[in-house]
């Protein structure tokens, strides 16, 4: 069975600790690769839920996170998911924790970060088509949502962060080293060293056979693509017109349409 992206494990001397990595973009679907086709992301609030069901007996959750971000909805569903569990959790970031990802890690009653870690922190965003009624009601939305993602970090900061700083920080999109974070109470404890990625191998080898497929894929898409320009270059003979009309403009298009 392959491993997934993140990985949720007991450990071996202490079942009732679970350590959770989340490694990868947070979304609900993602593209297999090498059948090119949609499947539910391994990364989704919905593959999560079902994972945890699984331990709700847990005393201790270490949560480790490197992740760019992802999904508004799914994000908000995993960090409600990790707030509502009775353990304690403690949450380490590993490399990035940035944008929904840095909520995620507002779930956690500790947070620790290497010093060599950053959070980024922005306004949600959304893709939107329709009307000008439609528009106008999705950016009402937004800021509905927006605020839900500045409770999580308020919650967290206890009183060192403002909601008007807080707005100001979000608005320039910035990233925030450690040390910084400690200073915003984003954060617990800075811890005087880089990262230890070693407990993490298994989910950066995931990672990197994703990309490496996904860097197949689009070769041999590539080639493909090639191959039909060259078709389209191709003339056309016609037996029933003058030599000088048997290459017919506009390729491939052109070929059909005029038949």
């Amino acid at each position: 069975m392959a491993k997934k992206m993140w990985d949720l494990k007991q450990k071996a001397d202490d079942p009732k600790t679970l350590d959770l990595f989340i490694y990868g973009d947070v979304e609900a679907i993602t593209i297999d690769w090498v059948n090119c086709t949609l499947k539910e992301s391994e990364n989704s609030a919905n593959a999560f839920r079902k994972a945890l069901e699984e331990h709700s007996d847990a005393e201790q959750i270490n949560i480790y996170i490197n992740s760019w971000g992802g999904s508004v909805a799914e994000g908000t569903a995993i960090y409600s998911q990790l707030r509502r569990h009775p353990a304690q959790k403690t949450v380490y970031v590993d490399g990035f924790a940035c944008s929904i990802a840095s909520v995620i890690a507002m779930a956690g009653d500790k947070i620790i970060m290497p010093r060599n870690t950053m959070m980024m922190i922005h306004n949600m965003a959304w893709s939107v088509y329709g009307n000008a009624a439609e528009l106008r009601k999705a950016a009402d939305d937004l800021d509905v949502i927006n605020k839900c993602g500045q409770n999580a970090y308020l919650e967290k900061a206890g009183g060192k962060l403002d909601e008007k700083t807080l707005s100001e920080l979000m608005n320039a999109e910035t990233w925030l080293p450690a040390d910084r974070c400690f200073e915003l109470g984003l954060c617990d404890e800075v811890q005087d060293r880089d990262a230890d990625m070693k407990d993490a191998a298994e989910a950066i080898q995931k990672t990197m056979q994703r990309i490496e497929q996904r860097i197949d894929t689009s070769e041999g898409l590539a080639a493909q693509l090639r191959k039909i320009v060259e078709y389209t270059k191709t003339p056309v003979k016609d037996p029933g017109k003058p030599a000088d009309q048997a290459t017919k403009p506009g390729g491939l298009f052109a070929r059909f349409s005029h038949q």
